[in-house]
Parts: structure tokens; sequence; C-alpha cells
């Protein structure tokens, strides 16, 4: 699971993972963060997703972190913006990273075109929230854990909304990925009390015949209370 695999689906086109439409769990339970207007929201591994402009435009900034720069770019061309590219070395591994941003419905989008491990707090700022729908399953086991525990540094223990997918993985290999509940507490206990906000059967978009239950998690930070 390298750069190299998600260069080559953006290229061929295959991201069945990327919806037309506003992710509806995303529109039911987002009022659970119970985030201030003007709060800034973090969507790791955010593709193009539409999902970004429903928050602008429900009044938060949004710092997305994609790995695949063309899926930046067309997220900006899609809504007609014309981004400020900003380029950085990482202070981690040396890498260049660009940072691309723009104005929506009065929000600041900032999009960075990086490999999420090679970004600090520092570099992408104060993280009030961190929206999940697409990151944790997309990665494969020996990486998740890495990942979550990059996700708490990055957003400073911010709380999450956290959607998961679980199935016999048997029948089918990710992404994205099967996750239980034992794993998801070994990922996200040490720092979070874990809340299921919802359950519901699903399907995967390249293999409809699989029984597929979708979760919708918030993670609370341990250290408040709301």
């Amino acid at each position: 699971m390298d750069s190299e695999f998600w260069q080559q689906r953006w290229q061929e086109g295959r991201i069945g993972f990327h919806k037309s439409d506003v992710n509806p769990e995303l529109i039911k339970y987002f009022s659970n963060l119970a985030l201030p207007i003007g709060s800034r929201v973090l969507v790791p591994l955010c593709g193009k997703s539409i999902d970004m402009v429903w928050l602008a435009c429900a009044g938060y900034d949004v710092v997305g972190i994609e790995l695949v720069e063309s899926a930046v770019q067309a997220f900006f061309a899609e809504q007609n913006i014309t981004p400020t590219i900003t380029e950085f070395t990482s202070a981690a591994d040396k890498s260049t990273l660009k940072r691309y941003q723009g104005q929506l419905a009065g929000q600041t989008i900032t999009l960075w075109a990086a490999d999420i491990f090679a970004l600090s707090a520092t570099a992408i700022g104060d993280i009030d929230a961190v929206y999940d729908r697409a990151a944790l399953i997309a990665l494969p086991a020996n990486m998740r854990a890495d990942y979550s525990r990059h996700i708490v540094k990055l957003s400073n223990n911010a709380p999450q909304l956290l959607i998961t997918l679980n199935y016999d993985q048997s029948k089918k290999d990710g992404p994205p990925f099967s996750i239980t509940q034992q794993q998801l507490h070994q990922y996200y206990s040490a720092d979070y009390k874990i809340v299921e906000l919802a359950s519901k059967s699903s399907t995967l978009n390249a293999a409809s015949e699989i029984l597929v239950t979708e979760h919708v998690w918030l993670l609370k930070p341990q250290s408040t209370q709301y």
C-alpha cells in the first residue's frame, strides 16, 4: 500500500471510493462534535471529497491531506477555485510538500499534497476536530497503528468523527479494509472515549454481494468532558 498504488488508482480513474454526494452520516452526526463555527476540521486522505464543500458551507475551515496531487488539483478545479500554492520541505523526511489554499463560502480550505506521515502539527496548524470517512479504512493493518498515533499528534488529540466498515475480509482484499471494534479500541482507546453513534447495513462498490456493516463513531478525548 504505497504511493504508486494510489497514484495509479487516480491516474486510471479507479476511484469508486469517491462519492458525488455528501456523506449522509456527516450531515447527520457532525453536530456531535459540538464545534463552534469557524473551527478547523482535519480531513485525512481527503481525495477530492465533496464533504469538504459541505464543511465549508457549514461554516468551518478545512484542512485536508492527500497523497495524490492530481486529486487536490481536481478538487479546486471542480469547485472553480484558483488556489494559492506554496512549497515547503518536510522536517520529517526532507520531501517536498505542497500546500494548496483557497476560499469557499467564506471559509479557508487548505489541502496538503503530501504523505501524511511527512507532515507535523506545527506545519498544519491548530486542529479542532478530525473527520475520518475514508482514511483509516484505506490503510492495511500494518499501517493503522502508526496512522492512528500520528493523527492524535497532528490534531493534538482533537475529537473525531470516524466511519469504519466491518465485513468478512476473506471474501475481498481491501481497500476499503474491514475494521473490528476490538481493533478500533486498540488504535484509539488510550487517547479517546469511543462512542458508537450508529451502525447500518451497507455494501461495497466493487463487491455488492458482500454483507457490510458501516459504523459511525465519536472519539472523545479522555481529558475532556462533553
